[in-house]
C-alpha cells in the first residue's frame, strides 16, 4: 500500500474516533485475524458475540466509512470498527496488502476472484450507468428483480454477501466489455 495511502487512512481514523477504544471496544483491539488492505480499505475478521463477523473501515477523502456485519453496524460506526481501526494504528504492517488487479491483467481464475473481491458490485453498477444503463435494465436484462439486485448491492457494502454476488459481478462485467446498452 502506498505510503499515501496509509497516511489518508490513519488520518481518517484519527479524525473519526478517539485512540483510546471504549469498554465495548477494547475486548477486539488486537483479535482480528484474516487482516487485509487494499488501497486506503482494511477488512478483517473477529469473533463477537453472535458469530463470526467481517469488519472492514475505509479512507474516502476527508472522511471515514465503515461496515461490519454484526446486528449494529450495518452502516459502520460500531464497536467492532472502532477496535478495528485502532488494531490498524497499532500494528500497520499486521494488515496483508492486497493490490488490486487490472481487469485486462486477469489470467487465471485466482486472478479474477482477487479482481471481483477488490471492486464492489455497487461500483459496477455505476460503470453501467454512464453507458446507458441503469440498475433497474441491467436487472431485468439479466433476469433478475430490481429489488433483489438491490438487496444484493446494499449486502454487499454490509458484509452479507449473497451467494450470487460473485455471477451478478460478473454479469456486470460482461454487459461493460460486450458495450450492451438498455434498449
Amino acid at each position: 500500500m502506498p505510503a499515501t495511502d496509509v497516511t489518508a487512512l490513519t488520518e481518517a481514523i484519527r479524525r473519526s474516533w478517539p485512540r483510546t477504544p471504549s469498554e465495548k471496544a477494547r475486548p477486539y483491539v488486537g483479535k482480528f485475524f484474516d487482516q487485509v488492505r487494499i488501497g486506503k480499505r482494511i477488512m478483517a475478521k473477529v469473533e463477537g458475540n453472535h458469530g463470526l463477523y467481517t469488519v472492514s473501515v475505509e479512507a474516502k477523502g476527508a472522511s471515514l466509512a465503515s461496515a461490519c456485519s454484526c446486528y449494529i453496524g450495518k452502516d459502520g460506526g460500531c464497536h467492532h470498527c472502532h477496535a478495528l481501526a485502532i488494531t490498524f494504528l497499532n500494528h500497520v504492517d499486521s494488515f496483508k496488502e492486497i493490490q488490486r488487479k487490472r481487469l485486462e491483467s486477469i489470467r487465471t481464475l485466482a486472478d479474477l476472484q482477487a479482481y471481483l473481491r477488490g471492486i464492489t458490485l455497487e461500483s459496477l453498477l455505476m460503470k453501467l450507468k454512464t453507458q446507458g444503463v441503469t440498475q433497474k435494465a441491467f436487472a431485468e436484462g439479466i433476469g433478475m428483480n430490481p429489488r433483489h439486485l438491490a438487496a444484493i448491492k446494499a449486502s454487499e457494502l454490509r458484509h452479507h454477501d449473497f451467494h450470487e454476488l460473485g455471477a451478478t459481478k460478473l454479469a456486470c462485467l460482461w454487459v461493460l466489455e460486450h458495450g450492451v446498452n438498455a434498449e
